[in-house]
């Protein structure tokens, strides 16, 4: 059994037994290529999502009327990116193997791979819906195969061909494109085929993972590669709700909140409202 955090995301205070929903932090920044700070993302939210309130008049739900546990932060070894990876893996597959949903705070794209590594373990038939600015389907980035800019090239080799579906992109190099064109089904821009998407995939097993920067980012400045363009929040809010409403969600991550570049607190009260509505949706 793992331990409750001392500072909990708001109303995630439950005991472990009681809880389907564990949060865990992944504040890791280690192969951020332009601007550091997302390993200060998990701490942040937790301490603004005090904030906002428990009940969501979006969904007229409330947190109060459910279990939500949140395991604290990782503690991550910088210098280590496999081990990174490796620990992030193992502490999904603890959540999962009592029979637990693991929602994952990050920290930069790549500790998704970590996530995905041990839901597929479980999971063999599986599928992954992705919202983002940025294709992220590199095969190398520098020379480098573990990096943000990768992450999604690496779950491919995992899942296959036809299992991953990218929304919102608006940036990536050419090959990346290219290679979506053979290998993934990208929506680029903005959520149109969604729907679509959520009613083909119904009854599959599904890992959801959400870069913020899918936004705009006069909404959401605060991330470490912010990409003109994007959606807004209530977009965002809507397609989150639908994905998490509506499909096997086993595994999920919202990641690349860096606060220091919005010292104003929005971009951090956004990702609070947005995990919010996604853990509403999803119980």
């Amino acid at each position: 059994m793992l331990n409750k955090n001392i500072q909990t995301f708001i109303a995630c205070d439950a005991e472990y037994e009681d809880s389907k929903i564990v949060l865990f932090g992944a504040g890791f920044d280690g192969t951020t290529s332009f601007r550091p700070g997302t390993r200060f993302a998990p701490s942040a939210i937790r301490n603004e999502s005090f904030g906002i309130e428990t009940y969501s008049p979006y969904q007229n739900k409330d947190m109060t009327d459910h279990s939500y546990f949140d395991s604290g932060d990782l503690e991550l070894p910088f210098g280590s990116v496999t081990q990174t990876i490796a620990d992030i893996s193992m502490r999904a597959d603890r959540i999962l193997s009592d029979g637990k949903l693991p929602f994952m705070i990050g920290g930069e794209h790549l500790v998704t791979f970590g996530s995905v590594m041990a839901v597929k373990e479980k999971y063999d038939d599986l599928y992954i819906i992705h919202f983002d600015a940025h294709a992220d389907l590199r095969d190398d980035y520098l020379g480098q195969k573990l990096s943000h800019a990768c992450v999604l090239r690496r779950c491919h080799e995992l899942v296959g061909d036809g299992r991953i579906f990218q929304f919102g992109i608006r940036s990536g190099d050419r090959e990346e494109f290219r290679f979506a064109d053979e290998h993934t089904e990208m929506h680029k821009f903005d959520f149109n085929g969604l729907e679509e998407t959520v009613e083909k995939l119904k009854g599959k097993k599904v890992y959801f993972t959400l870069d913020l920067d899918v936004l705009d980012p006069s909404i959401f400045p605060g991330t470490g590669t912010p990409e003109a363009g994007g959606v807004t929040f209530d977009e965002l809010r809507k397609a989150v709700t639908l994905v998490c409403s509506k499909l096997d969600i086993v595994g999920c991550d919202v990641n690349e909140l860096s606060p220091v570049y919005d010292q104003s607190g929005v971009s951090t009260a956004v990702a609070c409202k947005i995990i919010r509505e996604m853990l509403l949706a999803l119980s």
